[in-house]
């Protein structure tokens, strides 16, 4: 596979988890912790560079040269939200500690209810099959990372 076509994956699976995580902020109605937020930026930035560096290449705005060094962050900030993606759901197993903003209380939102809750970083608020949200984004950024990192050696 082209490194152009592995940068626009990577780009591409960062996009679909991080929509995924509006669909459960917004419609399903799960506000995210500050954990959550934190694996989100390397998506956004995976997307940003993975889909647009893609149709730069593809319309030859960039030269061919630029592809392998696109491919290769799209797929390093996917692992790096992967890699968040674990400690967090390491928080949530309590195999070790969390940040004390996000494990503990209250904390206060910028609203003027000083006692508002804000999601805790240690408390998984969805499940399925025993996996948290966290957990599913360091299977899917994790496995994107090694499939891409194979699809491009392969192509050597």
């Amino acid at each position: 596979m082209k490194a152009e076509q592995v940068a626009f994956f990577a780009g591409a699976v960062a996009l679909a988890l991080i929509l995924g995580a509006l669909f459960f902020q917004y419609v399903l109605n799960y506000p995210p912790c500050e954990m959550c937020h934190w694996q989100r930026w390397p998506h956004i930035a995976a997307a940003i560079v993975g889909i647009g560096g893609g149709l730069l290449l593809r319309n030859k705005v960039l030269k061919p040269p630029a592809a392998l060094p696109l491919a290769i962050l799209a797929l390093l900030l996917v692992a790096t939200s992967g890699a968040i993606g674990v400690f967090h759901a390491g928080v949530e197993w309590q195999w070790w500690p969390g940040p004390s903003a996000c494990t503990t209380g209250y904390v206060f939102t910028g609203k003027l209810d000083l006692n508002a809750p804000v999601p805790r970083c240690d408390v998984a608020a969805w499940r399925l099959f025993g996996i948290s949200m966290a957990g599913y984004n360091a299977l899917i950024s994790l496995g994107t990372a090694v499939l891409g990192a194979v699809l491009l050696v392969r192509k050597s």
